[in-house]
């Protein structure tokens, strides 16, 4: 078998074969198999698709790159929820603690930001203390004593996920569905998930754009799920404007804290409750969603999910005077508020435009090797279809640098759309894939 036959029956639209991946799969990670066959290979992928078996296969071979995590001497089933990243989305610092307290273990393994979308480590890293490098065995221990862990991936998981990915932000072929599904599905296979919630976003600030490409993805995962023996329910929802208010690593987790304190905004507590609805269902706490979306409500405001949260960040190491008093989290030295310009009702706030400014202002990287200003971001203070009186405030700026709060201003007042008739609000989700 050699590795140029394959690259040729994927370019000329053959069906891959097991054997083929997994020779492809295992070469290339043991460097047998060169990255500029990787990247004609990811072309082909690119350009020709995957059928369902093919793109379960790719998983299951990555997932053999390297170790798996066998979590079932720990606890009795294994859940994990993942975001396809978007702007403001802290769900994660609600979720997994909500989940948590309902009796439901949760063990995730997270990212950190790259481009306009946060990452959920960064945002825990605000408090001081807080460790995203676990070991493999603390990880172990903590969610057998805890019931739940935020940490970094390990490398030794999926390593051929993370060497093929990093070949394809170079060489334009990051937009391939089979190759995101297959990204996606082998490093949660990886960390022993047997069952799984997709939030797969869609709209400007999210990476699917487009409604009918996000649905297609979120289809092909839970194939991958169905396939590889793992219950996956995917969740469509939207990401035409920020989720929450804040937007901003110290900024989302004060948002966060709020919530679980029962407050927060509407938006983003109903998205939490949502997700972690789904999650009580698929760990097989709850027979129904209307029994899940119970238990979730009631362990929300009876503040057990807050203690949850605060003793994940006191056994990881965190300062929990930085949760129980927000005000001690980092703060801007720059605080802006930015006035309505204008009466009306708001018809669109571009995310990707809110998201881009922040990480202008430092909140987020440009490269994986850039610093991360916890304090800096935005609040936007409104939501699509609310009616905004002229001079009232629109939204903030928080920032350390004066030679950066103008621009930030200019381009969030331009990312916000006006009209003088009424605007139908956004939904929070458009489908779920099952």
């Amino acid at each position: 078998m050699r590795a140029v036959d394959i690259i040729i029956k994927k370019r000329d639209h053959g069906e891959l074969t097991r054997d083929e991946i997994d020779f492809f799969i295992d070469g290339y990670t043991a460097g047998n198999i060169t990255d500029y066959q990787a990247a004609a290979f990811a072309m082909a992928v690119l350009l020709n698709g995957m059928t369902d078996q093919e793109t379960t296969d790719l998983t299951m071979a990555m997932v053999h790159s390297g170790e798996t995590l066998d979590l079932s001497d720990v606890v009795s089933i294994v859940v994990d929820k993942h975001s396809t990243g978007g702007v403001g989305d802290k769900t994660t610092l609600v979720v997994e603690p909500l989940v948590a307290a309902c009796g439901l273990p949760v063990g995730k393994m997270s990212g950190r930001g790259l481009g306009f979308s946060g990452g959920t480590l960064d945002k825990m890293e605000s408090i001081p203390g807080f460790r995203t490098n676990l070991t493999r065995d603390e990880f172990i221990d903590q969610l057998r004593e805890e019931g739940l862990v935020l940490t970094g991936q390990t490398s030794d998981l999926a390593p051929a996920d993370g060497k093929l990915y990093a070949l394809r932000d170079v060489t334009g072929t990051v937009q391939s569905i089979p190759l995101i599904a297959s990204s996606v599905m082998s490093k949660k296979i990886a960390a022993g998930a047997n069952a799984i919630v997709l939030d797969v976003k869609t709209g400007v600030g999210a990476f699917m754009q487009n409604l009918d490409e996000a649905r297609k993805l979120a289809k092909l995962m839970v194939a991958i799920g169905k396939l590889s023996d793992r219950k996956v329910v995917a969740l469509l929802s939207d990401m035409n404007q920020p989720l929450g208010k804040a937007v901003g690593n110290a900024l989302e987790v004060k948002e966060a804290v709020d919530t679980l304190h029962g407050g927060g905004p509407e938006d983003f507590r109903e998205h939490c409750l949502v997700v972690a609805s789904h999650l009580l269902v698929v760990g097989k706490v709850c027979k129904s969603l209307v029994d899940a979306r119970k238990l979730a409500e009631e362990t929300l405001i009876n503040g057990k999910a807050w203690e949850k949260f605060r003793r994940l960040v006191l056994v990881q190491g965190g300062d929990v005077r930085f949760v129980d008093e927000p005000q001690r989290l980092p703060k801007a030295s720059i605080i802006q508020e930015v006035k309505a310009p204008q009466a009306g009702y708001l018809a669109h706030i571009n995310a990707r435009e809110i998201g881009e400014t922040s990480v202008e202002l430092g909140a987020g990287r440009a490269k994986k090797e850039d610093a991360i200003d916890h304090a800096v971001g935005l609040v936007i203070h409104h939501k699509v279809g609310d009616y905004v009186e002229k001079d009232s405030v629109l939204f903030t700026v928080h920032a350390n640098i004066m030679e950066r709060v103008q621009p930030a201003v200019d381009r969030v007042l331009a990312a916000h759309t006006w009209s003088n008739a009424p605007t139908a609000p956004l939904p929070l989700f458009y489908d779920v894939i099952e």
